[in-house]
């Protein structure tokens, strides 16, 4: 990690309701934002957050999200999801975040992500990989 990481960092990226980020089991006059792509897009948005203040072969994992989805986003409309880092505790980052699209705030949450190596990683998850083919 830099030393450019730190708190009070903020990022805001805008993401457009697709079909594919919508609940479909209300039917199709229902269709709105799902909760989980909220999630995915905080995610991604955090993420690209830390990449910008990270080294060589580092990226992050999610460890845990808190989230509040207070209102609905309809198919087509935009959602802009900011997130602040609010603590640094070596490889450990605390997010917060909120979401809002043009009529309301959508959403407002606690997410931490934590800095790992990539090819460390990499050979963490082909040592289990190696254990699950052995049962």
């Amino acid at each position: 990690m830099m030393s450019t990481l730190a708190a009070g960092l903020t990022h805001t990226c805008r993401w457009t309701v697709d079909a594919a980020r919508t609940i479909g089991f209300m039917g199709e006059e229902a269709r709105v934002y799902s909760t989980p792509a909220l999630i995915y897009d905080m995610e991604i948005t955090s993420r690209e957050l830390l990449l910008a203040h990270s080294d060589d072969g580092e990226d992050s994992v999610g460890t845990r999200v808190e989230v509040d989805h207070m209102a609905p986003t309809l198919l087509g409309q935009w959602v802009d999801l900011t997130v602040t880092i609010e603590e640094v505790k070596g490889p450990a980052v605390t997010f917060s975040f909120t979401a809002r699209d043009n009529l309301d705030n959508i959403a407002k949450g606690v997410h931490k992500r934590f800095v790992v190596n990539v090819a460390q990683t990499k050979g963490r998850l082909a040592a289990k990989a190696e254990k699950l083919k052995a049962l």
